[in-house]
């Protein structure tokens, strides 16, 4: 019984071995396998880095006052920093692993089409448009002054896109389609198409009797949706015309008498924050309580320090982003400003 029960004892313990040298080998052979199908580096394929793509973007279209969230859905996206649309930095950009939203700019001229997407590691401080100031040299000539004309040669350049990130080093890249979608869109359009080349054919050109500032703000509410009357109007290519059209001592405090039936709000020059593009600012370049010159606000932006900073578009100097501080600073010395905004 004890020689038969040492050697039962002996052959299982030896398939007990047996069995755990081949569970031992089976395992062995097993991670050699999964360690040649990792990334080197990871700590298995769940964690293997993710090539950033851009798949979808919502919404596609866009107003050309931009402003609106945009949100790029794709994958490896959490390491993106700053977003260009266009060639123009975008704003509040966030991202997590499959999601990037941002404020998407205006477009830089207000003209519809399509823009490039590109999104990047790095972030891209947002620049004021084309990075200009009044877009001229700083004198009076030309700037609303009673018996100012129209002199091509002060006249401002086109402007030029500021400094941005070359889209080629952008990690993904996609696409969206700028649009005149809202009122303000095309009264922008409309003041970017002819800030330069005058609407010479319907509404004429007003320099030769003092300037053309106040023509051309009025042509502007006219594309975002205002109707002429009786008591603001252009006719016969500005052959006739009401002074609330075409003369700013007249246009103001018209604006003010029928701000509650236009929707507009009469602002100081301290409450520029509620300022948006779309808005009328009058200047008085000596003080004397009579607007010597008119604009419309084509950009508002917050400098790091928390400026608020208007530009806007105008004739007489004609220019497309003119800095209000500058006009009265630099160009006017003691001028002020004020805002008629738009209610909504």
């Amino acid at each position: 019984m004890t020689a038969s029960y040492t050697r039962r004892t002996l052959f299982s313990l030896a398939g007990v071995v047996g069995v755990g040298l081949a569970v031992a080998a089976c395992s062995s052979d097993g991670d050699a396998k999964g360690a040649a199908t990792r990334r080197p580096g990871s700590a298995g394929s769940s964690s293997a880095t993710t090539e950033p793509t851009a798949a979808r973007l919502g919404p596609a279209q866009v107003p050309l006052a931009g402003g609106v969230t945009v949100t790029v859905t794709g994958s490896g996206l959490g390491a993106v920093r700053g977003v260009t649309v266009g060639g123009v930095a975008a704003r509040d950009v966030r991202a997590t692993a499959t999601t990037v939203t941002f404020t998407a700019p205006h477009q830089a001229m207000y003209t519809a089409g399509g823009a490039d997407v590109a999104l990047f590691t790095t972030a891209v401080e947002p620049t004021p448009s084309a990075n200009q100031t009044s877009d001229g040299n700083g004198s009076q000539a030309n700037d609303g002054q009673a018996g100012a004309t129209q002199d091509t040669t002060t006249s401002s350049p086109t402007p030029t896109a500021a400094p941005t990130p070359d889209v080629s080093a952008a990690v993904a890249t996609t696409t969206l389609t700028y649009a005149a979608l809202t009122d303000v869109d095309r009264q922008l359009e409309y003041a970017m198409r002819y800030w330069k080349d005058y609407n010479l054919a319907e509404y004429g050109t007003m320099n030769p009797i003092g300037g053309d500032c106040a023509n051309y703000v009025s042509q502007t509410l006219i594309a975002r949706g205002w109707q002429q009357r009786d008591d603001w109007y252009s006719r016969d290519a500005g052959a006739a015309h009401s002074a609330t059209w075409t003369y700013c001592p007249a246009m103001d405090p018209w604006l003010t008498e029928h701000g509650a039936e236009l929707g507009l709000t009469r602002r100081s020059l301290d409450e520029r924050d509620k300022v948006r593009v779309g808005d009328i600012v009058f200047y008085d370049w000596n003080d004397n309580d009579s607007p010597d010159h008119t604009t419309i606000v084509s950009e508002v932006f917050t400098e790091p320090d928390g400026t608020v900073r208007i530009k806007s578009a105008s004739h007489n100097q004609d220019g497309p982003y003119r800095d209000l501080d500058e006009m009265i600073t630099v160009q006017h010395p003691g001028g002020t400003a004020w805002f008629h905004t738009f209610d909504a």
